[in-house]
C-alpha cells in the first residue's frame, strides 16, 4: 500500500513540474514575440545604457541609450514596450513611467507618442 500512495505522490508533482515549466516557456515565447526573433532578455541587454535614466526621471539620457531606443522604435516599437513591462526590468528598478518618458527626453521625432504601453502612455 505504501507503494501506491508514494506513486501517487510522484505523478501530481511531475504534473506540476511539467505545467511550471510549460507556463515558463509560455510566457518567454510570448514576451520574445514582441521583439521577433531576439529574446527580451537580449533586447533588454541592449539598453542597458538606459538604466539610470529609466530609474531617475531627473537623469540625463546618454547618447548610447538614446541611440539603442531610437534603433528599436524604428524596427520595433512594441518590443520597447515589451522590455519596459517585463519583469527583467522590474528585477532592475526601472520604473516604467519614468522609461516610457526616455524617447521624448531624447527627443525622438518618430516615438509614438500617444500610444499605449500596458497602462502607460508613450509622451
Amino acid at each position: 500500500m505504501a507503494h501506491n500512495s508514494r506513486v501517487a505522490m510522484v505523478v501530481p508533482w511531475s504534473i506540476l513540474m511539467v505545467l511550471v515549466i510549460l507556463n515558463g516557456l509560455v510566457q518567454e515565447v510570448s514576451a520574445a514575440g514582441e521583439c521577433g526573433r531576439t529574446p527580451i532578455g537580449s533586447a533588454a541587454a541592449s539598453l542597458s545604457p538606459c538604466l539610470g535614466a529609466a530609474k531617475n526621471a531627473r537623469a540625463k539620457v546618454p547618447p548610447a541609450c538614446c541611440a539603442k531606443v531610437n534603433a528599436l522604435i524604428r524596427t520595433s516599437p512594441r518590443c520597447l514596450c515589451a522590455v519596459l513591462l517585463s519583469p527583467l526590468a522590474k528585477q532592475a528598478g526601472i520604473m516604467p513611467a519614468t522609461a516610457i518618458s526616455i524617447p521624448k527626453r531624447c527627443n525622438i521625432r518618430n516615438r509614438p507618442a500617444g500610444k499605449k504601453c500596458g497602462r502607460y502612455t508613450v509622451p
